[in-house]
């Protein structure tokens, strides 16, 4: 314990944070604190503790849209055409179980759930027709996969909001969410339920020995009976994993704008753009498929030819004939790989990957949490 004493850690400091812990969660994410939550649940008497890199969970979980959602039908279409049918439909009911997780361990107000629904709009008319042509398709398999009937239906006659818009293709089932409060409930949950929450902490690597995980860090080693990595887009700076890597993501939001109608959540170009009303504002993201290459990162920053474009299609598409303003930019950092469903399994005897949440982070991530918890039991 020689690093004690560059740290000038107290009694009470090695006492409380440099023992062994039974579980160590590294990630203070919605997926690590939710593993924390459901094992603590499983185990009311083991000691956990939860260390994060950043002042707060600085990936996706406090920079992402809010968007309660499972899949458009376009981006569902396109993940069939390229992954396979059961891997598609078993990560669609892994999301939708998800966020029923959520609402029911912090309860709708808690998040500020609306149900508002969710559109996925078309600018060109032979996508629309072929999306059109399989909403019979994807309702039936929605209904097999998670009993919802009827889905997905035609809303084209009401999105005159919007120019160059030639129709959408409307999900009654989705909604919208408070990130913020999203997260600062699951915090308080966690250390209401005796969970330890460290920041600052930058884990840099991970050793196994005599049944116990060592994991050193910036600020000493901290050891455990058992870990799960929770880091999503930056799980290959500690994991030995090749089918995991970041995506950054760019976002902006407007200025309030006066007599705002647009209300609920929205998609278009098989999920690359996304945007959303909040607080009388529009919150617009995506457009990684512009710069996949240069949006592979884990370095936050703006991307200024996608954001160029989200404030083109802002003025020309969303808000044509409504002034505003652009109050503020960021980036967030998720996890995707060839497949969106995501990892959960072992990467040592008891080191576990519970990663990549393809930029589903809101629906999947409680699920996911969970079932790492019951995996590294």
């Amino acid at each position: 314990m020689d690093f004690i004493k560059d740290f000038n850690y107290s009694y009470w400091e090695i006492k409380d944070y440099f023992q062994t812990f039974d579980l160590v969660v590294i990630g203070s994410g919605i997926v690590g604190l939710s593993t924390a939550i459901s094992f603590k649940k499983n185990n009311p008497k083991a000691k956990l503790l939860i260390l994060e890199k950043g002042i707060m969970p600085n990936g996706a979980s406090t920079k992402n849209a809010g968007f309660a959602c499972f899949g458009s039908p376009g981006e569902l279409l396109d993940d069939l055409s390229k992954m396979p049918e059961n891997s598609v439909w078993e990560t669609v009911k892994m999301r939708w179980e998800g966020l029923q997780l959520l609402r029911k361990r912090l309860t709708d107000k808690h998040i500020d759930f609306r149900a508002y629904g969710s559109y996925e709009l078309y600018s060109e008319k032979k996508e629309l027709s072929f999306c059109k042509e399989q909403i019979g398709f994807l309702n039936t398999e929605i209904k097999r996969v998670i009993g919802l009937k009827n889905c997905f239906e035609d809303r084209s006659a009401t999105m005159n909001l919007f120019h160059n818009v030639k129709g959408a293709v409307f999900n009654s089932f989705e909604g919208q969410i408070d990130t913020a409060l999203m997260m600062k409930n699951l915090l308080a949950l966690a250390r209401k339920n005796g969970i330890e929450i460290l920041n600052n902490v930058d884990v840099l690597n991970i050793t196994e020995a005599n049944e116990q995980v060592e994991l050193k860090s910036n600020l000493g080693i901290f050891k455990a009976h058992k870990v799960v990595v929770a880091t999503n887009g930056f799980a290959r700076s500690l994991l030995k994993i090749k089918d995991v890597k970041p995506a950054r993501a760019q976002v902006l939001i407007t200025k309030p704008i006066k007599n705002l109608k647009i209300k609920g959540t929205f998609h278009f170009f098989k999920g690359y753009y996304y945007f959303r009303n909040i607080d009388n504002r529009i919150l617009f993201g995506g457009g990684r498929n512009l710069d996949l290459k240069g949006e592979t990162t884990s370095e936050q920053g703006l991307n200024s030819v996608i954001q160029n474009q989200l404030d083109t299609f802002l003025k020309e598409m969303i808000l044509p004939h409504t002034p505003f303003e652009i109050d503020h930019r960021w980036s967030g950092i998720m996890g995707v790989g060839r497949e969106k469903k995501p990892i959960i399994r072992p990467v040592g005897k008891n080191v576990l990957a519970a990663i990549r949440m393809g930029g589903m982070g809101i629906a999947i991530g409680s699920f996911v949490g969970e079932e790492a918890a019951k995996a590294i039991s």
